[in-house]
């Protein structure tokens, strides 16, 4: 029983994980850009709410394309809609799954760019002094949250034992990014350099 962890809720979960993340990265956000990440990492917790129903009714990722061309389509409240679900998406795909992006058709690059591109046109069509700022520091610091949540999914990966720290470990020797070395260290697989804060 000793490796049971009692929390209060998903959310308080992945709170406590963003904060962290958040801490480690040196990156400071607004509490209710947190807020709102929280919401999409508790979301998105539940896998078919990362996919959406295709024409025969099965649950299939959406093409990120295909998603920007509707919301052009669409008036003004159901193009926020689609765009805050293309930049959810795609921030929420290129951090858990950027090992499996970097080795995919589509790079990691893809996701970033469209996702930014998509808080963008968001905080431009939301009203002001609402949720607006949320979007805009949601697109100018897109990058950044993907290493936060890359972090997050290399730690739990990590903790599920030597094939979950193999994982990250091969997605390090591939990427060479200083947040996976930084778990490498932490699980004491990496001796760290002289740079890397302890």
């Amino acid at each position: 029983m000793s490796g049971l962890v009692a929390t209060v809720s998903l959310k308080e979960f992945f709170k406590t994980l963003l904060e962290e993340a958040i801490g480690r990265q040196n990156l400071r956000i607004a509490e209710v850009t947190e807020f709102y990440l929280v919401n999409l990492l508790s979301e998105f917790a539940a896998a078919e709410k990362l996919f959406a129903p295709d024409s025969e009714g099965k649950r299939a990722q959406e093409p990120l394309a295909l998603l920007y061309h509707q919301a052009l389509q669409k008036e003004r409240e159901e193009k926020i809609r689609i765009l805050r679900r293309l930049g959810d998406v795609s921030l929420y795909r290129a951090g858990f799954f950027a090992g499996s992006l970097r080795d995919g058709p589509v790079s990691p690059d893809y996701y970033t760019q469209m996702g930014s591109a998509a808080y963008g046109q968001v905080a431009s069509l939301a009203p002001s002094g609402g949720f607006a700022e949320v979007y805009r520091e949601l697109c100018d610091k897109f990058q950044a949250l993907v290493a936060v949540l890359e972090g997050i999914s290399a730690r739990g990966l990590a903790s599920n034992g030597p094939s979950g720290t193999l994982r990250v470990y091969e997605a390090w020797a591939r990427s060479g990014s200083d947040h996976l070395e930084r778990v490498l260290v932490d699980v004491g697989m990496l001796t760290p350099k002289k740079g890397l804060p302890n």
